[in-house]
């Protein structure tokens, strides 16, 4: 990583459908040169992928949730292979401490967290905490130099 990744990753982590032009005039390199430097980055994983940031809300996710874990006795690798098939869960953490899991999910109303919170009950013992609101967006994330 140099100085023109760092601010090539910057622009992307602002809008990454801008043009490779439009990033080569911020940083000051041809065209050719970004996208060829983005090639190599996306090659070593430093650029893991692009997405559409979706609302859930707008999509009738009423709830969002962080839901902890503390997985029974010979669980925890059964729900490592459920968890996946979860369409509520947007995110899901294998932790230290007292629970073994966090997870960040979306739900339509209360009825659908109790049926989710139910589907958990043959893991472990779950702790659930509603999200009020969003303190911090997602951060770009800086390279070490």
């Amino acid at each position: 990583m140099d100085t023109l990744n760092t601010k090539i990753l910057k622009c992307l982590q602002e809008n990454a459908r801008q043009s490779n032009a439009e990033i080569g005039r911020k940083v000051g390199i041809s065209s050719p040169a970004v996208s060829e430097r983005i090639k190599k980055m996306e090659d070593l994983d430093i650029i893991e992928g692009y997405k559409a940031q979706v609302s859930p809300f707008e999509l009738g996710y009423q709830l969002k949730a962080i839901i902890t874990l503390r997985a029974f006795m010979g669980k925890l690798k059964p729900f490592l292979a459920k968890v996946k098939t979860f369409d509520e869960v947007v995110n899901c953490y294998r932790i230290t401490g007292d629970e073994n899991i966090v997870m960040e999910v979306v739900l339509k109303n209360q009825k659908h967290l109790e049926a989710f919170i139910d589907n958990l009950i043959i893991y472990g013992e779950s702790k659930t905490q509603i999200v009020l609101s969003r303190v911090i967006k997602e951060k770009e994330i800086t390279p070490i130099n």
